[in-house]
């Protein structure tokens, strides 16, 4: 462990912005941007979308662009954080009117995770158009599978724009153990799946996912110029506290730590970025926590000094080269933090969809030791994937096991 930290101190600072596309995949096309492939078949339809603010035609919302195409949308329904983007991390999201359309805003992450009936009684076909980040624990995707689920009871079709998943090119963490499933994990699937959501909708479907053994009627327009070796930076931030491409991919290991006692750099200038405690031992920054407007209200230890480690000294093309779950951050923190009689908090065993790992950092078990056990049930994922991809996959790509 004092190795990896003297690495990661010494390596060269890379912090990426967000940008649309690298020079790699500055051809890839949106299912959004492809607006002839869906405007013909959506006209003289009655719409509604499942929308936020990454919902962009280039520059251009989603919403505003069919709106200037005359196509009939009738409402709008929004996940986590919001229509705009802007809400905190598990804030209850109240309906309300879009000012600029005057559509109602129906909300997915306040009194209803699922549209009823009756949102969708005059609707012929649901668009939904959101980036996903591919980690299992990203709320937007358990939004599309209650969304595909009112779809299928209703008989409305469901209509996806695919978006690249910015993790796309490796699979890692463990499978979902069905009895911790909940809001931030429904599926049996890793923590990192490899998929866009689109192909993880067509699994919901192949696999009988959806209350009652389900299907819905799902219409895919697909990702153009891409495949999962691709590395795509998104044009706009995913949610609040994912600023930039270093983030989402520090995303899938810091998440966890959202179920301890440690911050993640929530109420700073880099959420997702460094972690941190007020006693913990042998890190390399110093930073204090506050309410920032639009993305933590009251982060965790607000307002005290934490001692942390400083990740975006991590250059990102070897959160590329070498993906995975870097489960020696958590080993380090359990470690570095004296005198704490509880670390891990109720909510990891669903952000980790299982206890075993819990457990298995408790007793004290290496890194190898974990992985190991990770790997029959993601080359039995990795045997299901392939019969839903869309995309050519990717190039297997592992960490090296200390």
């Amino acid at each position: 462990m004092q190795k990896l930290l003297i690495s990661l101190f010494l390596s060269v600072v890379l912090v990426s912005s967000l940008s649309c596309q690298t020079t790699e995949n500055s051809r890839i096309l949106t299912g959004a941007e492809q607006t002839e492939l869906y405007f013909p078949y959506l006209q003289d339809k009655d719409v509604a979308i499942v929308a936020n603010h990454t919902s962009l035609v280039g520059s251009t919302h989603l919403l505003d662009t069919l709106l200037s195409a005359n196509i009939k949308v009738r409402k709008i329904f929004s996940p986590e954080h919001g229509f705009r983007g802007n809400g905190d991390p598990g804030e209850y999201i109240e309906n309300f009117t879009d000012e600029k359309s005057g559509l109602p805003v129906i909300s997915l992450y306040g009194k209803n995770r699922k549209p009823d009936f009756d949102d969708l009684k005059d609707i012929d076909v649901v668009v939904f158009d959101i980036q996903d980040v591919g980690v299992r624990f990203y709320t937007y995707i358990t939004t599309m599978h209650y969304v595909m689920e009112a779809c299928a009871e209703s008989n409305t079709e469901l209509m996806i724009l695919d978006r690249p998943n910015p993790n796309g090119f490796y699979i890692d963490g463990p499978v979902l153990d069905t009895q911790y499933r909940s809001f931030v994990g429904m599926h049996p699937i890793p923590l990192v799946h490899g998929m866009t959501i689109a192909e993880l909708a067509k699994m919901i479907n192949g696999e009988g996912w959806l209350q009652n053994g389900l299907v819905c009627d799902l219409n895919i327009i697909s990702c153009e110029n891409y495949t999962h070796d691709s590395l795509y930076q998104l044009p706009v931030k995913p949610s609040p506290n994912l600023p930039n491409m270093q983030s989402i991919y520090l995303y899938p290991s810091l998440g966890l730590f959202e179920g301890t006692i440690v911050n993640v750099g929530r109420g700073t200038d880099f959420p997702f970025q460094v972690y941190g405690h007020p006693a913990l031992e042998g890190g390399n920054i110093d930073y204090s926590p506050r309410a920032v407007e639009g993305a933590s209200s009251n982060p965790k230890h607000k307002g005290k000094l934490c001692h942390g480690v400083d990740l975006r000294k991590i250059d990102t093309e070897i959160l590329v080269k070498e993906p995975g779950i870097r489960i020696d951050w958590l080993k380090h923190a359990m470690v570095n933090i004296p005198g704490q009689e509880v670390f891990f908090k109720s909510f990891f065993r669903r952000l980790a969809g299982t206890d075993s790992l819990r457990k298995a950092l408790e007793r004290g078990d290496s890194v190898r030791e974990i992985e190991r056990r990770w790997e029959k049930p993601l080359e039995k994922f990795q045997e299901k994937r392939v019969k839903y991809l869309l995309y050519d996959d990717f190039k297997q790509k592992k960490k090296p096991l200390e």
